[in-house]
C-alpha cells in the first residue's frame, strides 16, 4: 500500500514512517521541515517538501504520488503559539486538514488516519478519561485539534474513504525536541545529559499518562491497515507522577542532582490519564513499553 505521511520528518511522524517501511509499505513523507528533520527520515521513504495549507503544493503532490492512504500528522503543536496567534494555528491545524481531506476526496484515497490529542478534553472531569469524556479544550491548540475530527467524519461518512482518529496521551521518545513545547521527558533528558538543573512546577505529584513513541507509531500503522471507522485514545492507562518520572530517569542516566521545585503554573492540569480499552478492542493494540523500558531504550539512543 502506498501511504503518504504528513509531518513524516517530525518526532512521531518519522517513527511512524520507520514502522510502515518495516511492514513493507511504500511510504512518502510530506513535510515543510519547519520542525522536522530529513536526518530522521528513513532512507527507504520518498520525500516531498510542502505545506498542508498550500493547496497548489498539495495538488501537485497528490497528482505525482497518488497515495492509497494518508497518515495526517502535520500540525502546529505549540500551545503558547496558538494563544498568541490563533489564526496561524487554525490555518495549519484546521484548514490544513480540510485541504488534505479535499485532496483525498479528489484523488480517491481510501483510508485517512488523523493524529489528535488529549488536549481536546481539557481539565478532566473524571479519571480515566475515556472517549465519551466532555470536550473542553483550554487552548486554541486544543480546539484546532478537535474541530478537524468533525470534518473528518463528515467527509468520510458519505464517501468510500474510511477513517481512524487517534487521541494521543503524553508521547515521549528519541527525536523529541527539548525546546519549545517539548515534553517533560525530553526536557529532563536534555538537562540530565548536560548535567544541568531540572525544574518541576508545583510539588511534582501531578500525574500524566506517558506513552513511548514506538507504541504510538504501532497504533498509527495498525490504524492505517484497518478499514474500520473509529475514534480512540492511545495511552498506557497508567498515571505516573512527575516525581516518579524524575526518579526513574535520574537512576537511568546516573544523574546526581536533586530536582528543584518552582511555584505551580496557573492553568496547569493536576491529574490526567486516558483509558485505552476501546483501542484494545478495535485494533487489538496494546502498549509494549512501560515507563522504565521506554526510558531505558531512549537513554540508549542518546549514549
Amino acid at each position: 500500500m502506498k501511504i503518504a505521511v504528513t509531518g513524516g520528518c517530525g518526532f512521531i511522524g518519522s517513527h511512524t514512517v520507520d514502522i510502515l517501511i518495516e511492514k513493507g509499505h511504500d511510504v512518502v513523507a510530506y513535510d515543510n521541515l519547519s520542525t522536522g528533520s530529513l536526518e530522521h527520515l528513513n532512507t527507504a521513504a520518498s520525500f516531498y517538501q510542502g505545506d498542508v495549507e498550500d493547496r497548489t503544493q498539495l495538488d501537485a503532490f497528490f497528482t505525482k504520488e497518488k497515495p492509497n492512504a494518508v497518515m495526517h500528522m502535520a500540525a502546529q503543536i505549540d500551545v503558547q503559539a496558538s494563544l498568541k496567534n490563533p489564526s496561524y494555528d487554525a490555518n495549519i491545524n484546521i484548514m490544513g486538514t480540510v485541504n488534505m481531506l479535499d485532496m483525498c476526496k479528489k484523488y480517491g484515497v481510501k483510508r485517512f488516519v488523523y493524529s489528535s490529542s488529549a488536549a481536546i478534553y481539557g481539565n478532566p472531569e473524571y479519571l480515566g478519561v475515556d472517549e465519551k469524556h466532555p470536550k473542553n479544550p483550554e487552548s486554541f491548540y486544543g480546539y484546532s485539534k478537535l474541530v478537524p475530527e468533525t470534518y473528518i467524519r463528515m467527509f468520510c461518512n458519505p464517501s468510500n474513504m474510511t477513517y481512524g482518529i487517534l487521541r494521543y496521551a503524553n508521547v515521549y521518545g528519541p527525536r523529541q525536541k527539548a525546546e519549545g513545547e517539548g515534553g517533560v521527558v525530553a526536557i529532563f533528558t536534555d538537562r540530565m545529559n548536560r548535567n544541568q538543573d531540572c525544574f518541576v512546577f508545583g510539588d511534582g505529584e501531578q500525574t500524566r499518562d506517558f506513552i513511548y513513541v514506538k507504541d504510538i507509531a504501532k497504533a498509527n500503522a495498525d490504524s492505517l491497515e484497518s478499514t474500520a471507522c473509529f475514534t480512540v485514545n492511545v495511552s498506557t492507562a497508567v498515571a505516573v507522577s512527575v516525581n516518579n518520572l524524575f526518579n526513574i530517569m535520574k537512576l537511568q542516566y546516573g544523574y546526581q542532582k536533586n530536582v528543584i521545585y518552582k511555584p505551580e503554573r496557573p492553568g496547569d492540569i493536576t491529574h490526567s490519564w486516558l483509558t485505552n480499552k476501546l483501542i484494545k478492542s478495535v485494533l487489538k493494540w496494546k502498549p509494549k513499553y512501560n515507563l522504565k523500558t521506554g526510558i531505558s531504550e531512549m537513554a540508549g539512543y542518546y549514549d
